[in-house]
């Protein structure tokens, strides 16, 4: 499984993976023990994760979600410390801990919060997808 498999639906909760696209939408499953299937259609608005990004102020505008869940994964692990119910203020510096360099105009809390969110899911289901990619020069020195 891949970021590209996983998406998030407008209005619905939690994350899916992506089972086929269909002529007027996708199929999706929820990325839980539920394995729901929800078919979308035209009125539907489907965010895949890895066409998601984080505003930044820095060189680059926005940061890939992907590397945004590498970098929680690598200072906090299965315990980010703060969940959607949090205080505004404590995901504030949540993320700015993160990522120092978030829009603070153009990210939102609700924003925080769904990054929260989807973080404890794909820990939880797709952990796999947290391992930071490894260099093409360490792949290399790998296999010989």
């Amino acid at each position: 499984m891949e970021f590209k498999d996983i998406a998030a639906v407008s209005g619905k909760g939690g994350l899916f993976t992506v089972v086929k696209p269909t002529k007027t939408g996708v199929i999706l499953e929820s990325l839980d023990e539920r394995k729901a299937k929800l078919v979308t259609g035209l009125n539907h608005k489907v965010s895949v994760l890895a066409e998601i990004s984080v505003f930044t102020t820095g060189e680059e505008d926005a940061i890939p979600l992907e590397q945004v869940f590498v970098r929680i994964k690598k200072e906090f692990d299965d315990d980010p410390g703060v969940d959607k119910n949090s205080d505004p203020d404590e995901l504030k510096s949540f993320l700015a801990h993160i990522l120092p360099d978030y829009d603070r105009e153009r990210v939102y809390v609700s924003d925080i919060k769904k990054i929260v969110n989807w973080y404890g899911i794909v820990y939880r289901w797709a952990p796999e997808l947290l391992a930071p990619e490894e260099t093409a020069e360490a792949a290399a020195e790998k296999n010989g």
